[in-house]
Parts: C-alpha cells; sequence; structure tokens
C-alpha cells in the first residue's frame, strides 16, 4: 500500500503541488478584483443606474445626453477550469463560471460610470449589458455595458453643481 502511495505522489507530486498552489492564487486575487470593484462601486454610488429606454429626467439647463461604454475582457484560470469540467459532468452548479460573469459585469459597469462621471454626467438611463465568449473553453468572457449618460438636476445623491465662479 505504501509502495503505490510513494509512486502516486512521486508520479504526481508536482502536479498536485502546482495545482493547489494556483488554486490558492487565483482564489487571492479573484478575491482582491472583488474587493476593488466593491470600493470602486462605493465611490461611484451617487451615478445613478436604470433600465428604462424611454426614461425622461429632469435635465439640467444646456445638457444634453451622450454614450458612455464601459468594456473588460477577464479570463478565469485554467485549475478553476479543470474543476468546472469535473463538475459539470455529474450536473453540479458551476460556481466558477457564476463569479467570472458577475466579475465582468460589475466590472464593465465601474468603467461605464467612471466614463460618465469624467464627462460630469451623474445619471446613465437605457443601460444594456452584453456578455460574450471569446474562446471555446468558456474561460475568456467580454462584458460590455452602454447607456445614455446626463446630468439631472433631480439625483438625490450628488449635490447641485457650483455656477461658474470669476476669480477676482
Amino acid at each position: 500500500m505504501s509502495n503505490i502511495l510513494h509512486e502516486l505522489l512521486s508520479n504526481y507530486g508536482l502536479f498536485i503541488v502546482l495545482f493547489v498552489v494556483g488554486w490558492f492564487f487565483g482564489r487571492r486575487n479573484e478575491q482582491a478584483h472583488l474587493q476593488e470593484l466593491a470600493k470602486s462601486e462605493k465611490v461611484l454610488g451617487h451615478i445613478i443606474l436604470s433600465s428604462e429606454r424611454f426614461y425622461e429626467p429632469e435635465l439640467a439647463q444646456e445638457t444634453q445626453g451622450d454614450l458612455v461604454i464601459g468594456s473588460v475582457v477577464i479570463a478565469q484560470d485554467y485549475f478553476k477550469m479543470i474543476i468546472a469540467r469535473l463538475l459539470s459532468l455529474v450536473g453540479k452548479n458551476l460556481t466558477t463560471y457564476e463569479t467570472l460573469l458577475e466579475r465582468a459585469r460589475r466590472q464593465a459597469l465601474v468603467r461605464m460610470k467612471l466614463q460618465a462621471q469624467y464627462q460630469g454626467y451623474n445619471q446613465i438611463y437605457g443601460v444594456r449589458l452584453e456578455v460574450s465568449n471569446i474562446n471555446q473553453l468558456g474561460s475568456m468572457v467580454e462584458a460590455i455595458a452602454y447607456g445614455t449618460a446626463v446630468y439631472t438636476v433631480n439625483n438625490p445623491k450628488v449635490p447641485p453643481p457650483l455656477p461658474n465662479a470669476t476669480v477676482n
């Protein structure tokens, strides 16, 4: 018995160690990315998102709508993909794909909000999300978020802009 165990460890030990190390660092990077997303979402929380297509907010004077887009390509590590393949054989819930899609969607929305904030807008309506696979394995996805950004006067989360002041 110990001879068989010794032979298994000598043949597959390196693979097992690399698998565990890859899993650990992939999980660590994923958690760091989710924490970074949570911080960014909190900072950009004043920008209101709405999926309503024909919404007519009360716009500030001399403002018009602009298209804002956020896109991202995110890849899953191959160690998690191996686990997903094994789980798919028995019909289990593939949480590795769920977290990949969640991270992609959230990052695309954050990038869209950043573009709106950079252009001075405080609300985005008509928001749409599209997600597509890039490779055959499903380990890379592209997420695109887009909508119409405007500056509204009735956004309760943001104080009104200060009028242009002249410096004496």
